[in-house]
């Protein structure tokens, strides 16, 4: 069993010149019509390919330029959003202060008004009490003059005059007649 590998083994060693012309002259007729019919189309298919490849290359250049272009202008409308936002607080904080400013003004101007109001209705309230204690003093003096001048009084008379006339004064918060 060992001798057929050998001698299969033995064939491969073994030159032959006329196996190696006629192994020649297929490779150089194959490399022909290989050239002629399959190399230009190969060579064109790797060509193109080549090309592609190039192009798209290109295009991811540019792509990725524009998508650098567009995100350095989103970067910078994010930061002029930003500045407006805060620009728009800034208005509305200084709205807001202005306006409590203004209700603080108002506030004071009215409590200022309300006062002044009061304190103009306390002198009329003042001014009638002293017109009303006043007349009432005229009108108990006019009652003891009459009261005297009508009977002539001793010491005990006068008191009880008195005494009667300070019971028929109105009692506090009441505006009875004299007795």
């Amino acid at each position: 069993m060992l001798l057929p590998n050998v001698l299969a083994a033995s064939s491969f060693v073994e030159v032959r010149p006329g196996l190696i012309f006629w192994t020649l002259v297929t490779f150089i007729i194959v490399a022909i019509i290989l050239r002629a019919k399959a190399w230009g189309p190969i060579l064109s298919l790797v060509e193109e390919r080549e090309k592609q490849i190039a192009s798209s290359i290109e295009a991811a250049k540019r792509e990725r330029a524009e998508a650098e272009k567009l995100l350095a202008e989103q970067k910078t409308a994010i930061a002029e959003a930003r500045r407006d936002a805060q620009e728009m607080l800034r208005r509305n904080q200084q709205e807001v202060e202005k306006f409590r400013e203004e209700l603080m003004a108002k506030s004071r101007k009215e409590a200022e008004e309300f006062k002044a109001s009061a304190t103009r209705e306390i002198e009329e309230q003042k001014s009638k009490a002293i017109a009303e204690v006043k007349a009432m003093a005229v009108d108990l003096s006019m009652e003891i003059a009459s009261k005297l001048l009508n009977e002539r009084l001793d010491d005990s008379k006068h008191r009880a005059l008195a005494e009667q006339f300070v019971a028929g004064l109105p009692v506090k918060g009441t505006t009875q007649g004299r007795a």
